[in-house]
């Protein structure tokens, strides 16, 4: 498949993903790679325009979906962080990287001393991915090129070592983690419990975001979540107007009303409700209908039209 079918074809967990590592791009590297965030000053963190960069072998063009600009806090230079989200099999990605590498090498050596490359496999099937480029020399065991990146394989990590974080990454990613069908039920109620402790601490828009990448990897069960939320309640009472705000939008309104005909109706006039108040609050932030629709992946005039309703 060529990269041009490949952006053609992207999902929409292509872009949420994007946005969440735009978003929390400190707090991703903190929950994964913790010694790498101890050095890093993230008061000078910021995120460059998106670069394009070209591979002369194969004639290819390619903007890198990720690239961070930041300081390390014990010496004076600049770094490059280069993520790349890879959702599905190729046994060429190492050389890939490499090749992305390289092209930043080349265009930066002057000006940043160090680049950290992080590939971030996404893919639900669970295999040991490469995360090095080796290069043997012929008739000898010893190579002429090592080149080795930073990974996180999803799948691989055990969701319960991130049940009781209070990150908003790992909130996002919980259920794209490993765990199996008699988990499933466990993982969620864990799930809504981290979004009880982030809800004080992230403004609507990046609470709006992790909930949204979450909920595309999670296929909701009507009964099922019901009985979760109601036993989250139970638990903690005093949050339970929050709690019931975190109902999917097709059973809230049924759930409220008592009535199961109604499900498909509600489903609908929260949908344009929720919108609403999504939009208000963050213009009232001082956000700018262009920001929130990018942010929010909505079309610009269906947010102006729900901000001019109010």
């Amino acid at each position: 498949m060529s990269e041009q079918s490949r952006c053609a074809s992207a999902t929409p967990h292509d872009e949420a993903f994007k946005k969440l590592l735009q978003t929390f791009f400190e707090e991703f590297i903190a929950l994964f790679f913790p010694e790498v965030h101890q050095k890093i000053d993230y008061s000078k963190a910021k995120l460059l325009m998106q670069e394009q960069l070209v591979d002369i072998v194969g004639q290819d063009a390619r903007t890198l979906d990720l690239l961070l600009e930041a300081q390390l806090l014990e010496e004076a230079f600049f770094v490059l962080i280069h993520f790349e989200p890879q959702s599905y099999r190729d046994d060429r990605f190492a050389e890939r990287m490499f090749i992305y590498f390289s092209r930043l090498y080349e265009r930066y050596r002057k000006t940043h001393k160090r680049i950290i490359p992080i590939a971030v496999f996404t893919a639900d099937s669970t295999r040991i991915e490469s995360d090095r480029l080796t290069m043997p020399l012929p008739g000898s065991d010893e190579d002429v090129l090592q080149f080795k990146f930073l990974k996180v394989e999803l799948k691989s990590k055990n969701w319960r070592d991130f049940a009781e974080s209070d990150n908003p990454v790992a909130a996002a990613l919980l259920a794209k983690m490993g765990y199996n069908r008699k988990e499933k039920r466990e993982l969620r109620f864990a799930y809504l419990r981290t979004l009880l402790k982030l809800k004080n601490k992230l403004d609507p828009a990046r609470m709006a975001l992790i909930m949204s990448v979450a909920d595309l990897y999670y296929e909701p069960k009507p009964n099922e979540d019901e009985q979760i939320l109601l036993e989250l309640i139970q638990s903690v009472p005093e949050e339970e107007k929050f709690i019931m705000e975190l109902m999917p939008a097709w059973k809230r309104w049924g759930f409220e009303e008592g009535i199961e005909q109604g499900i498909e109706q509600g489903k609908e006039r929260w949908k344009q409700e929720e919108r609403r108040e999504i939009v208000r609050k963050l213009v009232s932030k001082g956000m700018t209908p262009e920001f929130v629709a990018n942010m929010l992946d909505w079309p610009l005039a269906e947010v102006n039209r729900l901000n001019d309703a109010d």
